[in-house]
This record gives structure tokens, sequence and C-alpha cells, in this order.
């Protein structure tokens, strides 16, 4: 199936542009706010994604890419691949275009997110991450029919995605870095086309966990690889076994590198937020802020990172934070 897809191309402004007007009716044009530090330096942003009516920036990128397709693909109903947030975003916009989704969902993915799904109207089909991981490649699932709906290598959903680079880009025209969460690509593609398109000058960095991490080490191999040691953890929104080779392909000439953080920083920044900003934000979400807080970030200029979402049971945050 691989071989019949569209060849890697740059995401340009003007569809940029086109996806942000086409989504404008469906988010939310969502807050950058300046973390409370003091003194310190440099100073700290935060984009809110959490705050989208699924409470994270998938809604973005699957709103698009469900308005873009033809009707007769529409009408097939459409299907993607999630631990929650993704398929939250395609089941919000197919729900709106009338027509039927499935999530083939990572069975460890958390239960609020699932529960989200449900609710949305979603056919959940659970399978063991490996499959997932490899479905996300071959675009086929047994059983699963419809239009498929990537969740990241995907040109219409990365548009949709990069609307947060051009606000972020009109909101503070000052900014030196920004950093978004690694998991698929498609996030960290899509806000590095519309931040450079804008101000060339400005560094996009990734963010991963350290049990997670292969952006970091494609970056520092120079090619798409693969994280032997991956481990599952409450960071269940980023941080993936591999780079696929196509997503590397649009991340290397628009990403200026990627970071890796602790999941005790992480868990400081989900921490650090609730207190400065009183945000609830999940794990993947987190590790942007993480990243910025390092102090490993040079920078003499502001900082954003994208808070990409906030789907985490309340119980779930509450023992994390306590714990650092």
């Amino acid at each position: 199936m691989t071989d019949t897809l569209p060849a890697i191309r740059p995401i340009g402004i003007e569809e940029i542009e086109a996806a942000r007007k086409r989504i404008a009716q469906t988010i939310t044009r969502t807050p950058l706010l300046k973390l409370e530090r003091g003194d310190a330096r440099p100073s700290i942003y935060v984009k809110l994604e959490n705050l989208q009516p699924i409470n994270s920036f998938k809604l973005r990128g699957a709103a698009n890419a469900i308005a873009s397709l033809p009707d007769r693909h529409r009408g097939q109903g459409v299907w993607t691949i999630s631990a929650g947030n993704a398929g939250q975003g395609v089941a919000f916009a197919a729900r709106a275009a009338g027509v039927p989704c499935t999530v083939v969902t990572i069975e460890t993915a958390p239960e609020t997110k699932v529960e989200r799904m449900r609710v949305l109207g979603a056919t959940l089909v659970k399978a063991p991450f490996d499959a997932c991981w490899e479905a996300l490649e071959s675009r086929e699932f047994p059983g699963v029919k419809g239009t498929f709906v990537h969740p990241f290598d995907d040109d219409d959903f990365i548009a949709g995605n990069a609307s947060i680079g051009l606000e972020i880009a009109e909101d503070l025209p000052g900014v030196e870095v920004v950093i978004a969460a690694l998991g698929g690509g498609g996030l960290l593609t899509g806000v590095a086309s519309a931040v450079k398109a804008r101000l060339p000058n400005v560094r996009v960095l990734g963010a991963e966990p350290e049990t997670a991490a292969p952006g970091a080490m494609s970056f520092s191999q120079g090619r798409a690889s693969t994280f032997e040691g991956w481990q599952a953890t409450f960071v269940d929104g980023a941080g993936g076994k591999s780079v696929f080779p196509r997503m590397w392909e649009r991340i290397k000439d628009v990403v200026d590198g990627c970071m890796v953080v602790t999941l005790d920083e992480t868990k400081r920044a989900m921490k650090t937020l609730a207190e400065k900003s009183r945000v609830i934000v999940e794990g993947a979400g987190a590790l942007p802020l993480a990243a910025a807080l390092s102090g490993k970030v040079q920078a003499d200029g502001p900082i954003v990172a994208v808070i990409s979402g906030g789907n985490i049971d309340l119980a779930t945050f509450c023992e994390l934070i306590a714990s650092v």
C-alpha cells in the first residue's frame, strides 16, 4: 500500500492558511500565556492546546483532514489509529460530518481517552501497541473498513496542525525558540512549517521522554532510527518506538533538533503548570515545558512550549505531581 502513497513534499503556507480558514468554526484559537517565573530568563510562554473542545491539538488536523476528503471517501466512513487524542479528533470531526468512525486504539490507552472516543460515537477496536504501530505504516488493519485518516503522515492533517504555528507567529513575533512534542511527527512538522514560513530565524525543537526518544536518535544519526529501549509510561501521547522514514523526510528539513527529558522533569512541568497557571496537562503535553524549564535550551529571547493536550485521569494526574 505504501507504494501508492504521495511523495513527501513541504507543507506550503498557502495550504496552511486555507486549512486555518477551513477549520475556524470547529477549533478554538488557543491563548498564548506567559509562565510567571519572577525574573527568570529566558521568558517562557505556553500555547494551551489542551483548551480545544477535545482537550488536544489533534482536532485541528483531524478537522482539516475530514473536511478535505472527497464526498465518496467520507461516505465510506473513516477510521484511524490512536492512543486517544487523534481518535477523539477524528471522531469529533466525523460526527460533525455525519459519517461513521472507527478507531483502532492501543490497548494500554488511558480509560479517560477511551471513554471520550466512545462518547463521541467512535467504534473502538483495541489492539497491542506493536500491531497499531505496524498498521500505521501499512495503513490497514484486519476487519476494519473505510477511508483511513492517518494521524500524522497526511498533508491535510499536518496543515491543520500547522495553524498552531501561524497563531504563535502572530501572537509573539519576537519568539526565539518553539518546542513541541514529537510522537508521530505531525504536530512538530506542522508547527515548524508554519513558524519557519513566517519567522525563518526561529528555531523549532522536538521534545521526547527518555523512555521513547527515536527523534533525538534520528537527529544524532542523520537518518530515521529505532529506539531499542522503548518503555510504556504515563507519557502515552508522544515518543514512539521509531521515526517512520517518511516522517523523517518531513521533519529533517524544518526542525532544528530534538531534546530528551526525564520522566521526573515531565512530572515537575505538569506540577509547575498546575501551580502557576492552574492548567491540567497530560504527560505528552508537558514535554515541551519540561525541555524549556531544563535550562538546556540556548536562548536569549522568549521560548514557546506547545502544550499539546490535557487528557489525563485526574487521579493519575494528582498521583504523578505528588510524586515529585
